[in-house]
């Protein structure tokens, strides 16, 4: 039998990970680095943390960078420095957002206020990022944009409505400019169910547990599974763009 030919791995030279200071963010950032990327990490109020995580990543060439997503001003200046630095950008890890927990059938409690914030967050703050740094993904080689989106989505269960909602549009969002970016640049949406960090205010391990027992894979999701699944879209799915990859031990079943 001929030996099978192992094609290189298309490993993004440099990334931009938003919300690079929370759970996710972090272990994508981590994974990212630990194949050779150099990372900037982007926060919006946690400078120190950000800092810390950029501490922690193998390589060099890593830094941090306020990226407020609600501030276009932020992510104009973020551009700016990610070319002065870079030169170009070969992945954007969508991964910045947050949600106001408010239960589903609570519709006054849903007010006007905390629906558009869940929609600039979680919707418009992700296009905006992508719309300031498509020239420089344009520059890059074999790039790829990945939205973290939620399995809220799809199933219509999620911390509030408009959280669920704003994460359809992300998905929504990740099929059109997966049209209308190709063929420079791939992009996906990474689906995860409840996954082990504080994103969720007040939502306790506990929670989690419980929802998980139910599951087809009756695990707990860990903010690693979400960054392998990341690079998985990163590295290895080169020849797809346009999907909804779930990260939610079975959970959209």
């Amino acid at each position: 039998m001929p030996l099978i030919e192992v094609p290189t791995l298309a490993v993004p030279r440099t990334a931009l990970v938003t919300g690079g200071s929370g759970g996710i963010g972090r272990a994508t950032a981590a994974r990212l680095a630990a194949m050779g990327s150099r990372i900037a990490v982007g926060y919006n109020s946690r400078r120190d943390v950000a800092e810390d995580v950029v501490r922690g990543l193998q390589g060099s060439g890593h830094f941090s960078l306020r990226v407020a997503i609600d501030d276009p001003a932020s992510i104009a200046e973020a551009a700016a420095s990610i070319g002065e630095r870079f030169g170009s950008l070969d992945a954007l890890i969508n991964s910045g957002g947050a949600t106001t927990p408010v239960p589903a059938n609570d519709l006054d409690a849903l007010t006007d206020d905390i629906f558009d914030r869940a929609v600039m967050l979680n919707l418009r703050g992700p296009f905006a990022t992508i719309r300031a740094l498509r020239p420089l993904l344009e520059r890059g080689d074999n790039s790829v944009i990945v939205n973290i989106s939620s399995i809220a989505a799809r199933t219509g269960l999620g911390s509030s409505l408009a959280y669920l909602a704003a994460k359809g549009g992300l998905d929504s969002l990740t099929i059109a400019l997966a049209k209308v970016l190709a063929p420079k640049i791939r992009v996906f949406s990474v689906s995860p169910a409840g996954v082990d960090t504080d994103f969720v205010p007040h939502r306790t391990r506990e929670q989690l547990e419980k929802t998980a027992e139910r599951l087809p894979l009756g695990r707990v999701t860990t903010a690693d599974d979400v960054a392998r699944a990341v690079t998985a879209c990163a590295v290895n799915l080169t020849s797809s763009t346009g999907i909804v990859v779930p990260v939610d031990e079975g959970r959209h079943l």
